[in-house]
């Protein structure tokens, strides 16, 4: 019995007169209208039951289904919110994207730090669950990405001593209501709800749980519903699935989410979700990759989809025995079966997969190596090759804008610009993939041992080599490769977290926890650079002293922005503040020296070094604000570090940033400059702030409250806790030093403002005075002459080059004077020549080219050796040098027809040369 039964046994239930019963099949708890029932009612425990067969009482198109939802709860009571973005970084630091609506109001109103957007609310949202990648086309239901309709409450106890701690109060509603809702809603689309079942599921997720219930309709899920209302605590009396103890939380959460696609499949009756959400596109995969079906074939797929269920990777002991045991059921040949399936089953993927495609990429996602961006990334390449798989020959960019096109993003000529660089990079990639391949299948199957996962997952992440590929490869060469079939699953579990941040707690020095927050005087009056203050308390520290002031004007470092530097003044004495930092609230003023706890001080700060991060900071955002109009909206903040004398910007690109590109970005940011705009700031509710400006307020990151605080520069608006100039006049100018890529998929531009601009532009200036006075010509000149001895110095390097040749095939066709001795039936050329590797290399491949065995020795730099074989010889090239530097003092070796090495010992260079003929032999008869 579980421990959660009791929270089950809902008054509605029993009301309504549902009988609890448990699954002989699954053993799962369930509520039921029909006493008759036997079975839970889901896969694979019974097929779906609506296909052919429509569950409602007319057919709803997505769009269609949506509306009807949101209609229904707006006409009960709830606020329609408007969608999040599918990356859930933009609000949230510890995941990447969004995977449930809840996720939009994590972790600070589900936490009750701040207060939802409407209460209660009702919302769909779209979703990115990697983790159903592999089952996307086989099971018939599962889709990567989805619309989650939801509808939710956020409750507090009634009976807290203290329940202004919370940003909402009271309750709004809770199991009951929420069950009730639920039968409504299914009612309002012509259910008979004996037909509807609760399956008992406990929740549990990022530290909360609750119980939940999945609402199951002629086989297949329809919603979930979540009541969050518990705690992990070590002490708690409820032992949840993942092993960890929970208790009562003082809040409590409806959190419901009833999946859009598989509400408009069963309105439909369609063989699998996928035509019912994409019927458009399906139709132009099967007709491009020339899939036609016969009427019993077509009949076949009908009967086979009622079975897709089994196919889920989760439940299924693996694909191959699913196929198997639905084959059977059938009374078909699993092989006919497999024929016939798997094609669909990519075009339903490929379907599938550019909506994602559609979703990431329209909101501003950029393909890299990490985060977001590789799972982008990993998403279209996989797509590519089911497009190459199953025969579709179409461009994938047109493929994914059909889809972005139906979810109306505006930016869809920078998604297909995106899509084709991106496949453009992956074919290069797999040039350079192919070959790691090779050897590691010729490696394995030496060993007679198959290719590990984890070396599957390598290739991948490396190479973006897909495992069929590998398979491939590796059959020609007689090695093994167990693919799993959750292969994607596992790859997407890589990446698609984000390393939690530890808790501020455990961070917190205990010294600190009872003084009071210190107030910031640099909000009042950014320009402001005297105070006075009283000091609090001093703490001693290895190399100075913390000192604690009840306000301040010192800016602590944070954001990118370097921390104020200046003095504190006393009556008697004055010291030395050189970092200021923050906890919890509480600024840290780093001292040469005690000024006395209880003392009245006054702070002055550097005015040159504050005005100059000011600058910088200011420009920053500028100079980001100006990239997203020369680049692109999907241009964003990847990392910023302001400074004196320089500040940088990394953000997310997926080309380089031209010499054009810089061009444009300096002058529309000094545009901005020049209109002298001023810069202001406000402190708005979190929520308006979010509505009217969206989620790229957070370009430098995520502040909590339900104040946020904003600067406006021009028309870019973010959430920032810097200090700036008053207007952008001040900044004086911009100057863009460089550009950068860091990482693929970000793009760095260094900058300067001010001062910084000026004394960089003159160092660029002196270097190319400098330059022209050396070439003797006028600094306009510099290029043109450079060009013209750089061309000069190449020619002179290619004719040299052609020399060494003539002089390499010249001492190869007249014996130079080495040794030629017999090996086998084949001449060997031993010779010491004292030229650099690049002449020793060209004569070896003369010898070699003339059918002989070249064995040479230089003491140019040491004692090296270059050995090169001819094609059929039986000398490994790479065994033989490795013997003859090992005479030397050092080691070699190379592929079996050409080879190099050497070592410190010239002194015994001729010796090793001396014995190269028996070296020769000895390796030739082994």
């Amino acid at each position: 019995m579980s421990e959660l039964e009791e929270e089950y046994r809902l008054e509605y239930f029993e009301e309504e007169g549902f009988e609890r019963k448990e699954c002989p099949s699954c053993g799962a708890q369930f509520w039921t209208r029909d006493h008759e029932r036997e079975t839970c009612g889901e896969p694979p425990c019974e097929e779906y039951d609506f296909i052919g067969n429509p569950g409602f009482d007319e057919e709803y198109s997505l769009e269609e289904m949506r509306e009807t939802f949101l209609s229904f709860f707006e006409d009960h009571d709830h606020e329609r919110i408007e969608p999040y973005p599918v990356a859930a970084n933009r609000w949230r630091d510890d995941v990447l994207l969004t995977q449930a609506s809840i996720y939009d109001f994590q972790p600070l109103v589900t936490s009750g730090e701040t207060p939802p957007p409407a209460n209660p609310l009702t919302i769909s949202q779209p979703c990115i669950r990697m983790q159903d990648i592999d089952n996307v086309g086989k099971t018939g239901r599962h889709t990567m990405a989805f619309e989650m309709m939801a509808h939710h409450a956020f409750n507090a106890r009634e009976d807290l001593e203290d329940p202004e701690q919370y940003a909402y109060e009271g309750e709004v509603y809770w199991k009951d209501r929420t069950v009730e809702l639920c039968d409504e809603f299914f009612a309002s689309m012509g259910v008979d709800l004996e037909e509807v079942i609760y399956i008992e599921d406990p929740w549990v997720g990022g530290g909360n749980a609750g119980p939940a219930i999945e609402v199951i309709f002629k086989g297949v899920e329809l919603a979930t519903l979540v009541f969050m209302c518990m705690e992990q605590d070590p002490d708690g009396e409820f032992e949840m699935k993942d092993g960890n103890s929970y208790s009562y939380m003082d809040t409590y959460i409806v959190d419901t989410g009833y999946g859009l696609e598989r509400w408009a499949w069963v309105s439909q009756g369609t063989p699998t979700v996928y035509e019912a959400i994409y019927p458009d596109m399906i139709e132009f995969l099967k007709g491009n990759a020339e899939i036609d079906h016969t009427d019993e074939e077509s009949e076949l797929v009908h009967r086979a989809a009622k079975l897709a269920g089994h196919m889920d990777i989760d439940e299924a002991e693996d694909m191959e025995t699913a196929r198997g045991e639905i084959a059977s059921e059938l009374g078909v040949d699993v092989d006919d079966l497999e024929e016939l399936m798997e094609p669909l089953e990519d075009i339903y993927a490929i379907a599938d997969h550019c909506r994602t495609l559609a979703y990431m990429l329209g909101d501003g996602i950029v393909p890299s190596n990490v985060g977001t961006g590789y799972l982008t990334r990993m998403v279209l390449r996989r797509t590519k090759r089911l497009c190459d798989n199953v025969g579709v020959d179409a461009p994938l960019d047109e493929l994914v804008d059909m889809q972005a096109e139906r979810l109306e993003y505006e930016n869809r000529d920078t998604i297909r610009d995106i899509v084709r660089t991106e496949v453009e990079k992956y074919r290069e990639t797999l040039e350079r993939g192919g070959r790691r391949v090779e050897a590691l299948a010729a490696e394995y199957a030496k060993k007679d041992a198959s290719i590990p996962t984890e070396e599957l997952i390598e290739l991948y992440d490396s190479h973006g080599i897909q495992p069929d590929m590998v398979e491939e490869i590796a059959d020609e060469a007689g090695a093994d490769v167990d693919v799993p079939d959750d292969f994607y699953s596992l790859v997407a579990e890589r990446h698609d977290t984000v390393e939690s941040l530890e808790e501020a707690a455990s961070d917190t020095d205990a010294r600190f926890e009872d003084l009071p927050e210190t107030e910031k005087l640099y909000y009042d009056d950014q320009q402001r650079t005297e105070f006075e203050a009283v000091v609090l308390d001093v703490f001693e520290r290895e190399d100075g002293y913390d000192v604690v002031l009840d306000q301040t004007m010192f800016y602590p470092e944070g954001g990118g922005q370097p921390a104020d530097t200046g003095t504190l003044s006393t009556d008697d004495t004055s010291v030395e503040v050189t970092d200021v930092q923050t906890e919890d609230g509480v600024i840290l003023h780093r001292t040469d020296a005690d000024p006395g706890k209880g003392e009245f001080v006054r702070g002055k700060i550097d005015v040159e070094r504050r005005r100059q991060l000011m600058r910088h900071h200011t420009a920053t955002h500028i100079v980001i604000h100006a990239a997203r109009q020369v680049l692109g909206e999907h241009i964003r903040q990847a990392g910023a570090q302001k400074g004196v004398d320089s500040s940088r910007i990394d953000m997310r690109h997926y080309d380089r940033i031209s010499r054009d590109d810089v061009k444009q970005i300096e002058s529309r940011a000094n545009e901005i400059v020049m209109d002298n705009t001023p810069v202001t700031q406000e402190w708005p509710d979190r929520h308006d702030a979010e509505s009217e400006h969206g989620f790229d307020l957070y370009q430098g990151g995520i502040p909590p409250g339900e104040q946020i605080r904003l600067i406006h520069v021009d028309e870019d608006v973010q959430a920032c806790g810097g200090t700036h100039v008053a207007r952008t006049g001040e900044i004086g100018t911009i100057k863009v030093l460089s550009t950068e890529r860091v990482q693929d998929g970000v793009e760095r531009i260094t900058f300067a403002a001010g001062e910084a601009a000026i004394e960089a532009t003159q160092r660029k200036e002196d270097a190319l005075y400098e330059a022209a006075e050396v070439l003797d010509v006028s600094p306009e000149d510099v290029p043109e002459t450079a060009e013209r001895f750089f061309e000069e110095w190449k020619g002179r390097g290619k004719e040299i080059e052609d020399l060494k040749e003539q002089l390499a095939a010249a001492r190869a066709g007249g014996g130079g004077g080495g040794e030629e001795v017999e090996v086998g039936d084949t001449t060997a050329v031993v010779q010491r020549i004292d030229a650099d590797m690049d002449e020793l290399r060209a004569t070896a491949n003369a010898l070699a080219e003339d059918e002989k065995i070249a064995v040479l020795g230089s003491g140019q730099s040491g004692a090296q050796f270059v050995v090169a074989v001819p094609d059929g010889v039986n000398v490994n090239a790479g065994e033989v040098v490795g013997e003859l530097a090992a005479k030397v003092g050092g080691g070699g070796g190379g592929p079996a027809d050409f080879a190099q090495g050497g070592g410190p010992n010239v002194d015994d260079l001729d010796d090793a040369l001396e014995d190269a003929p028996d070296v020769l032999r000895q390796i030739q008869d082994a």
